[in-house]
């Protein structure tokens, strides 16, 4: 009954995890470019009390062994990089990608992130940056006298620039080459929070791709990716992670109740 006690006591601490996870998931459901998160479990030890194909003393071969599980444990957060809905914006600088790919950050510390938000900015010197300012890999600067910014499906960036002066054509001119980057792993990816992700060994090296090539996405301006969280499903994944939780609770409640019947024995 001790045992019973301590293997239902794993399987509570399960399903907290598995909440913290669903509450993760919904918290960040008006997060562009948030990829959901799914928990997975294993099953811990077993206390064998008979080895399966034992003979009795007469000689036969037990069937089936006698082993007692000791418990649940947490083995993954496994995120679910599954394409988000679509938004239109109109704004010239929200990026999507459509299929698979990343944009590449550059971090304070000159270090690449990886990301799927495409809701980029200016910042004071006209480079396009992310909301928490880090310059968008390569650099594309938008000139001050520009006009307009266009970004094509397969990544060429240009700009319509205002005439010099009047009654002169508008000039476009050819700004840079966005580059994404794929992984053969990205579940492996870790996260760095808001909305940027670093490679591991487990997500393997990035591979630089243009937008349309072997697998990379196709870029849509004025259009940002959505959050992947299914609010149905993660509600019905609520319910039972609270239902597992209490029925795991009461198995812990009836061991004690077993226990004091013991107790009362002797009187």
């Amino acid at each position: 009954m001790i045992r019973s006690m301590y293997t239902a006591a794993t399987g509570m601490e399960a399903q907290q995890l598995y909440m913290d996870a669903i509450s993760h998931n919904l918290s960040n459901v008006n997060t562009n470019g948030f990829k959901r998160s799914k928990m997975e479990f294993h099953d811990l030890m077993y206390q064998t009390l008979r080895e399966p194909g034992v003979r009795n003393p007469e000689g036969e071969m037990a069937p089936a062994g006698i082993e007692v599980g000791l418990g649940v444990r947490p083995a993954a957060t496994h995120r679910i990089f599954e394409q988000g809905s679509v938004n239109r914006t109109d704004n010239p600088l929200d990026v999507a990608i459509s299929g698979e790919g990343f944009f590449q950050v550059e971090l304070p510390d000159g270090g690449i992130a990886y990301t799927r938000d495409g809701q980029f900015k200016l910042s004071s010197d006209g480079t396009m940056v992310t909301s928490s300012g880090y310059r968008w890999f390569p650099d594309i600067n938008i000139p001050s006298d520009a006009e307009s910014v266009s970004i094509s499906p397969d990544g060429l960036v240009e700009a319509t620039l205002a005439p010099r002066s009047e009654g002169e054509p508008s000039e476009t001119v050819e700004l840079g080459q966005v580059e994404l980057v794929r992984f053969v792993n990205p579940a492996g990816l870790k996260g760095l929070g808001g909305n940027l992700f670093a490679e591991t060994e487990a997500s393997g090296a990035p591979i630089i791709r243009l937008p349309g090539e072997e697998g990379a996405g196709t870029l849509m301006q004025g259009f940002v990716e959505a959050s992947n969280v299914q609010i149905v499903e993660e509600m019905v994944n609520m319910i039972t992670a609270q239902r597992a939780f209490e029925i795991v609770s009461k198995s812990i409640q009836v061991s004690e109740e077993m226990m004091q019947t013991a107790n009362n024995l002797k009187r």
